[in-house]
């Protein structure tokens, strides 16, 4: 996985064998090196396939990773629903509901 997280060779090849033993330089998928000899013959072909599977999943999910971040911590989440619950609004109209919905609202899928 790369810094941002987004997918990488590597996590193309662990989905495609995850008991891979093998080396990439710099330069990506012409460098890769089998240490295990590659016995189930993984090609180039199906690692960038799988490389491209795995980039579209995580641009489709591109916003839980902004939910996430955008969310309240879960110790003002719960403070937020005892507030509401103490004062009979544990529904939709309550103030944790609205903070979940505005995030939602914000960012929808």
């Amino acid at each position: 996985m790369n810094r941002d997280g987004t997918p990488d060779l590597g996590d193309a090849i662990w989905d495609l064998k995850n008991d891979a033993q093998y080396t990439i330089a710099e330069d990506g998928l012409s460098s890769l090196v089998w240490l295990d000899g590659n016995p189930t013959n993984i090609t180039n072909s199906q690692i960038e396939t799988k490389l491209a599977e795995l980039e579209t999943a995580y641009d489709n999910n591109e916003y839980q990773r902004t939910r996430a971040i955008a969310y309240p911590e879960v110790k003002e989440q719960l403070d937020l629903l005892y507030k509401d619950l103490v004062a009979g609004k544990v529904d939709a109209t309550g103030e944790w509901a609205k903070k979940i919905k505005k995030v939602k609202d914000d960012n929808p899928k």
